[in-house]
């Protein structure tokens, strides 16, 4: 890109700048406290044992290299936050409980892990686990950690996992602790099985909020905040950020694409160039008549590898199957638009090959191939006479395959049916065994090597012999050009300068016909923004003490730029954003009304007082709370459940509405013998809370975290 190549041209310009600007900033740490004050000096604290930042950044490293490249910095940010918070909480609990985590357990932990029974690296001469090995190959790293950068690496990626297990027990042995105290008693199975199991019958009169109109009731906002207080733990919010945005998107344009067209057109035919060397013109090879395409692509600077497959019409891209397939050898296809490329395509060769292949093979390996594990001893050369052995026998004797394949060969799953690999198509194997099967004809014999070593192949079937085509292709990328670099980048900065001047960003934006995007409650440790995605630095800027309402700031993105200014800072405290409290509170006033004129003393009366009807039930349970026509009320059920027959029972408060209500028959359930299963239900259902445990120790645990100084 035209970026790129200016900072290669300005290398030594730049160097002094960063060197200068890392200089100011220390300097500026310095003299300001910063990089030593108390609040920024560590990561965070748990119950008063500080996170340090070197502890924490190998957490990160930890979670980054396990990811494989995988997820964003954030996200490691945050699993070595939680990981690190987890493990010092509950260390401390169990400090508090008089637990030891020691290292036989965590020894014991280790040598029982599958991926250590497993490995063959611990196993001894008759297969079985040795933890002798594993202690060696443990001592090994650490010597290897004192050698070499890799080795030291390795040495902290196992003390990794050693603590990994241990926080791994230490939680362990906690929520067992904690599970133990969470028994129950029969008696206490007794009396969920009744819960469960009382049904009623009863007459009802259901008077819902809805039929109360809203005209007669209102919720002011002193009454609104009110309800918020006395919940909460319903209504907390974290501090945040609104901010609006307008992207800057680093395109094509038009006369872009038209440029890189053209450069394809140039490059089909031969021509003839002035060389500075030569001191005269020479002669272009053009990619028409270009006979090593490789070659070609290289010095021409192909943006994708050449492919040197074969393919069928069917297998071929829809535009080259539709356009190329029937053409001649060397005759040019392009330029054309595939997929962001500008490309060029021609056939460079045609063969009748089949669609399918049904083949066998004898695999034998040797030192440093894919398939060698510490058994194997035998060099490249001895596995090629070995190979050329077994090739020369079977050849003589096509029986023999069977019998060599299930006893030689390194491949245990095709050796175990006589080599036999069954029916593949093109793409399935590895280049040189494709080749070979493919290019050959049936009952052909070969020896081809390979990653996984030697191959003894022998072709035992072809299906629908068709026109393959091999097709070199030359592509470019399909780019913006360092004008249209420029233009963006200065509309961006000409965007950030007015805005920066005081004018209104959706006034401006309008003018320009770009789009305002805003973004509302950004949090301190989000890292997602809106149809940009990872956006960890904006997020940040928006939290830093000196980032004050309508500050303006222009960023870097991937592919462009973003122009960004700071709209609002929202505190933590209380906040009915997204809850409809005011409904709340008008159903709270509405029931007060429902029970004021409720004064009857018979269902009738209430019914009437309330224009509702009088309506019945049958086999109302906890199990099965549903009144029929109505829906399930399992906050009713509960009540009705527990009331006498023939007594009337009014203002029974439910989500949707007020019930006055009068039992006809309460029916016992039948008593049990062993009302062990019921217990046991009681015992799962707590010991099933016990997921909440950490939540809860958590919660009554003081952290302090700095993570948005340095992340």
């Amino acid at each position: 890109m035209a970026v790129l190549s200016k900072i290669r041209e300005r290398s030594l310009f730049l160097i002094i700048i960063i060197a200068l600007a890392l200089f100011s900033f220390v300097l500026s740490g310095l003299f300001e406290g910063d990089l030593f004050s108390k609040n920024t000096s560590s990561i965070g604290e748990v119950n008063g044992e500080t996170i340090s930042r070197e502890e924490f950044a190998q957490q990160v490293e930890f979670y980054r290299n396990r990811a494989g490249g995988k997820g964003t910095n954030a996200q490691h940010v945050n699993n070595a936050w939680n990981n690190i918070v987890s493990g010092k909480i509950y260390e401390t609990q169990l400090e508090k409980s008089g637990v030891v985590v020691g290292e036989k357990d965590v020894w014991d932990a280790l040598v029982s892990q599958i991926s250590q029974q497993n490995s063959p690296q611990f196993l001894n001469e008759i297969g079985l686990f040795d933890p002798e090995k594993l202690k060696e190959y443990i001592a090994t790293l650490k010597d290897d950690a004192e050698e070499t950068v890799q080795g030291k690496a390795a040495w902290r990626g196992w003390i990794d996992y050693e603590n990994s297990i241990k926080k791994g027990l230490e939680q362990n042995t906690y929520n067992a602790l904690i599970k133990a105290g969470l028994g129950s008693t029969l008696t206490e199975g007794k009396e969920n099985y009744l819960f469960q199991n009382i049904n009623v019958d009863l007459d009802y009169v259901y008077v819902p909020y809805s039929s109360v109109p809203d005209s007669l009731v209102s919720a002011s906002n002193d009454e609104i905040k009110s309800y918020i207080k006395s919940h909460k733990k319903d209504f907390k919010v974290k501090e945040s950020r609104n901010i609006k945005y307008v992207a800057f998107k680093i395109q094509p344009t038009d006369e872009d694409e038209k440029i890189i067209e053209n450069e394809l057109e140039e490059i089909i035919n031969d021509r003839d160039e002035y060389s500075n060397a030569a001191k005269s013109s020479v002669k272009i090879i053009g990619f028409k008549n270009a006979e090593n395409m490789q070659d070609f692509n290289v010095e021409n600077g192909s943006d994708n590898p050449l492919d040197m497959n074969y393919y069928t019409k069917n297998t071929l891209s829809k535009i080259l199957a539709d356009s190329l397939f029937t053409k001649n050898t060397n005759e040019v296809y392009g330029p054309y638009k595939e997929k962001g490329y500008y490309k060029l395509s021609k056939i460079t060769a045609v063969k009748q090959m089949p669609d399918s292949v049904k083949a066998s093979h004898i695999l034998i390996s040797f030192v440093g191939t894919a398939t060698a594990d510490a058994s194997v001893t035998q060099s490249e050369e001895e596995a090629k006479k070995v190979a050329d052995s077994i090739l020369s026998l079977v050849k003589t004797n096509k029986k023999k395959f069977e019998e060599i394949a299930k006893e030689l060969s390194v491949d245990k799953v095709s050796g175990a049916k006589g080599g036999d690999l069954g029916w593949f198509t093109y793409t399935t194997m590895i280049p040189e065994f494709r080749d070979f099967v493919f290019e050959n004809k049936i009952n052909k014999m070969g020896i081809v090597k390979s990653q996984f070593g030697f191959h003894i192949i022998k072709i035992d079937g072809q299906k629908n012999m068709q026109k393959n085509i091999q097709v070199a292709t030359f592509s470019r990328k399909v780019e913006a050009s360092e004008n249209t670099e420029n233009k963006i980048f200065e509309n961006a900065e000409t965007f950030a300068s007015e805005l920066s001047n005081g004018k209104n960003i959706d006034d401006l934006a309008k003018e320009n016909n770009y789009k305002v995007r805003p973004v509302l409650n950004l949090k301190e440790f989000d890292d997602n923004i809106a149809e940009l995605g990872s956006q960890r630095q904006i997020i940040r800027w928006t939290f830093e003490e000196s980032a004050n309402v309508d500050d303006i700031k222009r960023f870097d993105i991937d592919n462009g730029y973003v122009v960004a200014i700071l709209i609002k800072k929202n505190k933590a405290g209380l906040s009915a954003r997204g809850q409809n409290v005011r409904r709340i509170v008008m159903d709270e006033k509405k029931a007060a009304l429902i029970k004021k004129r409720s004064s009857g003393e018979t269902l009738d009366e209430l019914a009437k007082q309330n224009d509702a009807e009088k309506r019945s039930a049958l086999a109302i349970s906890n199990s099965s709370p549903v009144f029929a026509g109505l829906g399930r009320f399992t906050d009713v059920a509960g009540v009705v459940t527990s009331l006498n027959e023939n007594e009337l029972t009014k203002n029974i408060l439910g989500k949707k509405g007020v019930f006055f209500a009068k039992v006809t028959k309460r029916k016992l359930p039948s008593e049990l013998k062993n009302y062990n299963a019921y217990k046991k239900n009681i015992e799962r259902l707590v010991q099933n809370r016990s997921l909440q445990i950490y939540d809860a120790i958590k919660e009554n645990s003081e952290i302090v975290d700095n993570r948005a100084f340095f992340y």
